[in-house]
């Protein structure tokens, strides 16, 4: 583990849990650094510089060093451009938040993946109902992507054939894209799976998905959340069971 001191960190606060009286333990995702712990000493004073900074959703620049598991947070800044994300926005970006905690390991670098996650959160905080759904469905393959979990979507997964563009296939958690016999809730064309594949492959994969493939994002609705539940081994993302609670409310 480097014990060199990292500075202009930009990063962002996925999760912050109690270490002692004064002090956190935060989760944060850096661009160059992936998922790091630090311990942020005295930030529960109210005299601290950090208690008004250290928000989820929000952009930082931060300084760190040491050695170990979890080191020691030098300095935090916000360094702005957007507001807090409110309402049901709130809540999608913890999902996003929790999403990155049980899927991405600690000290394993995904700049590709943060740039999109802070795409994604300054769509949740423009208040458009719109966009907030369709980020988090294109936040959703990609994370998938980048980790090695989504299924090729130009090909049948289990027999490699190509897809037809007439015939209707689904994603299934446990054996990838499937053709189905029949129009199915969850099924979409071979052509439009291959119109996802292509945005996903393409030099700016968040912009191609929100202007190419919008109207293809909101039927993967389930079997996004199929998936995800799966890889991360829960019947259900606890983010997730908050926002149906509330819209139960």
């Amino acid at each position: 583990m480097a014990s060199k001191r990292i500075a202009d960190e930009p990063a962002y606060v996925l999760h912050r849990y109690d270490w002692s009286e004064t002090s956190l333990i935060l989760e944060v995702f850096t661009r160059h650094h992936g998922r790091v712990a630090l311990v942020a000493k005295g930030a529960k004073r109210p005299t601290s510089s950090f208690r008004p900074v250290l928000l989820p959703l929000q952009p930082l620049s931060l300084a760190f060093g040491g050695e170990g598991d979890i080191r020691t947070l030098k300095s935090a800044e916000w360094v702005g451009g957007h507001v807090m994300p409110t309402g049901e926005a709130l809540i999608s970006g913890y999902y996003l938040n929790e999403l990155l905690m049980r899927l991405t390991a600690r000290d394993d670098p995904h700049p590709a993946l943060f740039e999109v996650y802070a795409a994604a959160v300054r769509l949740l905080a423009s208040g458009d109902p719109d966009a907030l759904q369709w980020a988090l469905r294109a936040f959703e393959l990609l994370l998938l992507k980048e980790m090695g979990l989504l299924p090729a979507l130009n090909l049948q997964t289990l027999t490699l054939q190509p897809l037809s563009p007439d015939d209707r296939y689904t994603l299934v958690p446990e054996a990838g894209l499937q053709w189905v016999p029949e129009e199915g809730r969850q099924a979409m064309s071979g052509a439009q799976w291959l119109a996802l594949d292509a945005a996903l492959n393409a030099a700016n994969p968040l912009t191609a998905l929100l202007r190419d493939c919008a109207d293809l994002l909101m039927p993967l609705q389930r079997p996004l959340r199929l998936m995800l539940n799966y890889h991360c081994g829960v019947g259900a993302l606890r983010t997730r069971q908050m926002m149906l609670d509330l819209q139960t409310l």
